[in-house]
């Protein structure tokens, strides 16, 4: 994936490229010390990924990004928490806060990816980002990729995100066949997981934003296999 690293601040940007250099999916095609030097560049080349800062002299990054057409895929870069529901609102595919470890940044970078693939994907039918559950009287949109893990209840299901859990009448069956193969795991009969969300993995236990989830004995091998010796950076 082609990268544009946009910030007004060359320590930031230096550190960024940095980290996009330890990432074999991911490659550095240019950098931007502002959101309209940026707009040049991206008519000029096609880039896949911005890394964007958003506070930025002139045109901030929420600005640069409301003004583009059809944006490559983002994630934002910004010592700022309020922006938050901003990027919500934007569909960008994380929020770094900064100072960034190179752990947040790997998987955010893995989220990217996913996305990319998803949308470059020759599949017919592809799974929209965005669904709509059932919830008391009506229906509430979530995005699937937030989904950190799901717990199954017999004809149940709770949906775990970061900030809430929804239970909704679903089997883990039905999820496991609807839900896209390559981002939900299934380590356990009664647990499936975004892998994108995963922060660590040890003996039968894995560890998503410090909730300890069970791994059967029969899954940990597919896990460690699929998952985790597939994305190994150190050996």
């Amino acid at each position: 994936m082609k990268c544009l690293v946009i910030d007004d601040e060359p320590i930031a940007r230096n550190g960024i490229v940095d980290f996009v250099s330890k990432i074999d999916f991911l490659e550095v095609a240019g950098t931007c010390a502002s959101a309209l030097e940026a707009t040049s560049y991206l008519q000029e080349k096609q880039i896949d990924l911005l890394f964007l800062d958003i506070n930025m002299p002139y045109l901030t990054g929420l600005e640069f990004l409301e003004s583009l057409e059809n944006p490559p895929l983002v994630i934002f870069t910004t010592a700022y928490s309020e922006h938050a529901l901003d990027g919500y609102r934007l569909q960008v595919v994380d929020y770094l806060l900064k100072p960034i470890t190179f752990q947040r940044f790997y998987q955010a970078s893995l989220k990217a990816r996913q996305w990319y693939q998803m949308i470059n994907s020759p599949k017919q039918n592809q799974l929209d980002p965005f669904l709509y559950v059932r919830q008391e009287e009506g229906f509430q949109k979530i995005s699937w990729i937030d989904i950190l893990y799901i717990e199954g209840m017999q004809n149940y299901a709770k949906l775990h995100f970061k900030d809430k859990v929804l239970v909704i009448h679903q089997t883990m069956i039905s999820l496991e066949e609807t839900l896209p193969a390559e981002i939900f795991f299934r380590i356990h009969k009664s647990f499936l997981v975004n892998i994108t969300h995963i922060d660590s993995v040890s003996g039968g236990r894995l560890f998503i934003k410090g909730q300890e989830l069970p791994i059967s004995r029969t899954r940990r091998e597919a896990l460690l296999k699929e998952v985790v010796y597939k994305n190994l950076l150190s050996r």
